[in-house]
């Protein structure tokens, strides 16, 4: 699944193909996608220009003078900017044809979305969505002392609550494992038996691995690729996701794999105690 940086690498990727061009029309080749594509998208779309683009955890965020386009890339969906013209396939369901040109998004499992906010109904910010999500990581307001107030009443296991996203958004599955090898916390520590000297550490990994991860194109594993059709390579960095039995990269321990909340974690036992 696309996550926070794969989304941020995808935002800045149409960014300049998107602000400050009108858009001509919109195509949709479905009904939807995990919700109903909106009502009248066309006619509330066509002749306006996008001032902005911007992101809110993973889903991207298209600003218009009149309201926001939310797109959720869902497990396996991602955006290309082309030349008119192109015959969409099998998976291609929405166009969006802009200055000169189409912003396509195909999504083969069909878990995204694209949806709208109008200003009329206030800030975005206030979405269904949106509403309840976490700071982001990338932020001022994030820090070790944000999260270790925020965990005080929280028994569940430190990965379990970055996933939640509740608290902090955009740390997934992928870039919880690899912050918390490099704070040398176990996943498995209840959140509100961390202290605040490992949370800072905690906080300052996230900002590192998520930074990182943008900067390298993300992490493409069967489903992401840029807008450009280029790979991520942040996997080639990982120090224990998907390394089961592999050495690890500080003590040479086999990372361990187990199952949290139906999700696989990584780790290395000896370093993460």
């Amino acid at each position: 699944m696309p996550e926070l940086p794969e989304v941020e690498v995808t935002r800045r990727g149409v960014a300049p193909h998107l602000e400050g061009q009108t858009v001509s029309a919109v195509e949709f080749r479905h009904t939807g996608l995990r919700w109903p594509f909106p009502l009248a998208l066309a006619q509330t779309l066509v002749g306006h220009t996008v001032r902005a683009t911007g992101r809110r955890g993973k889903y991207l965020l298209i600003h218009f003078d009149h309201g926001t386009l939310i797109i959720h890339l869902g497990m396996s969906g991602h955006l290309r900017i082309l030349p008119p013209g192109i015959e969409p396939k099998k998976h291609d369901h929405f166009d969006m044809a802009i200055g000169g040109q189409v912003l396509r998004m195909s999504d083969p499992r069909r878990f995204g979305a694209v949806l709208w906010h109008d200003a009329a109904d206030g800030s975005v910010e206030n979405h269904l969505l949106l509403r309840t999500l976490g700071v982001e990581p990338l932020e001022g307001r994030f820090d070790g002392q944000w999260l270790y107030r925020h965990t005080r009443g929280r028994s569940a296991a430190i990965k379990q609550v970055l996933l939640a996203g509740d608290i902090v958004v955009g740390v997934g599955n992928i870039y919880a494992s690899e912050s918390l090898f490099r704070a040398r916390i176990n996943p498995r520590t209840p959140a509100h038996r961390i202290g605040p000297e490992r949370y800072e550490r905690l906080a300052q990994a996230i900002r590192e691995v998520l930074a990182a991860a943008i900067e390298q194109g993300g992490s493409t594993l069967k489903d992401f690729i840029a807008v450009n059709g280029q790979s991520g390579y942040f996997q080639q960095s990982y120090f224990v996701y998907a390394r089961t039995g592999e050495p690890c990269r500080i003590c040479n321990a086999p990372v361990r794999q187990i199952v949290q909340g139906q999700r696989s974690t990584f780790y290395c036992a000896n370093c993460q105690k």
